[in-house]
């Protein structure tokens, strides 16, 4: 039924040209409900497009996991089942571990796309029969918790809810990551089936999230993020090159004030959270390792993987 449903549907795209100036639709959807303050710019990154396009390209932003669950997404989007994803590649390190290099990057956005770290990414999408279109997302991440620890020691045995970007950082410092869902978090917390959470500062106070893990790691770390607008690869190739030019350029351009926007909304999460939480800090020697256990870790992870020679390269592409 499936390989019918799949058929039906490449008959109906490669009939798509005979229609004269026909307006190409796509669907999107989001790793996490489209509408959390994180997914704001993926909205704006779409009505840029869509500006842009009008007649040739609609892209109609339909939803979360509510429509396709966060983990069957990127098979989704591979197989063209959905055209557009804004989605992590922490989800897909089992399968690409060199997007990696993405949460690991200490690169400015702009530098990623001139040095050559943004086409790394794309290839290591094309692998799965996707596109990678643009960065849309920006801010650093911190390890929120309801324990006020005064050192590294106090972190362990902490149970901390995680989506798959920080378990190996967790367990160096000796926490138990949790895999959940984001909007399963405040529940979680509520009954204690978690005593913390990583996450950027973006909806933590709207969500209710810190009314219960009231402490915050000042240390951020992974600042570039790792989520991406992804297409399908199939569906990209079948755009005409002058609207997926202008992708292109509508893509490189926005990026800049995507990270302007979320500086500028982590400024002002900061000052809605005083009064809210307190800032934990270490000594210097703890301030490292603990930075350590979030870079250092995962780089060492990934050697294991595709090798130490391989990892410095990657290391110097994402300016490490």
């Amino acid at each position: 039924m499936r390989k019918l449903s799949l058929l039906i549907g490449a008959a109906a795209i490669a009939a798509a040209p005979s229609l004269a100036m026909a307006e190409t639709g796509m669907r999107a959807i989001a790793f996490i409900p489209h509408k959390h303050p994180v997914m704001k710019s993926s909205h704006d990154w779409v009505g840029k497009v869509n500006a842009a396009l009008k007649g040739t390209l609609k892209i109609n932003y339909i939803g979360g996991p509510e429509v396709i669950g966060r983990r069957e997404q990127w098979d989704a989007a591979s197989n063209g089942v959905i055209d557009i994803i804004f989605a992590v590649f922490a989800d897909i390190q089992d399968r690409a571990p060199e997007t990696a290099s993405s949460w690991l990057s200490k690169c400015t956005i702009p530098d990623e796309r001139n040095n050559g770290h943004f086409a790394h990414l794309d290839a290591q999408m094309a692998k799965l029969n996707l596109k990678l279109m643009a960065r849309v997302q920006y801010g650093n991440f911190y390890l929120w918790m309801n324990k006020n620890a005064k050192t590294l020691a106090d972190l362990k045995g902490l149970k901390m809810r995680t989506g798959s970007l920080y378990d190996k950082m967790m367990k160096k410092l000796g926490m138990v990551p949790v895999t959940m869902n984001s909007p399963a978090v405040y529940q979680a917390l509520e009954r204690g089936v978690v005593d913390g959470f990583g996450w950027p500062t973006a909806g933590v106070l709207k969500r209710g999230w810190v009314k219960k893990a009231k402490y915050v790691v000042d240390l951020p770390f992974f600042g570039n993020s790792n989520m991406g607008a992804i297409m399908n690869l199939d569906r990209w190739k079948k755009l005409p090159a002058d609207a997926r030019k202008k992708i292109t350029e509508i893509s490189v351009g926005y990026e800049p004030g995507m990270v302007k926007y979320y500086q500028a909304l982590e400024a002002k999460d900061w000052e809605s959270l005083k009064g809210h939480v307190t800032k934990i800090k270490f000594s210097d020697a703890e301030n490292k390792a603990y930075v350590d256990a979030a870079y250092e870790t995962e780089w060492a992870r990934l050697a294991e993987k595709v090798g130490a020679k391989r990892v410095a390269e990657l290391k110097k592409l994402a300016c490490n």
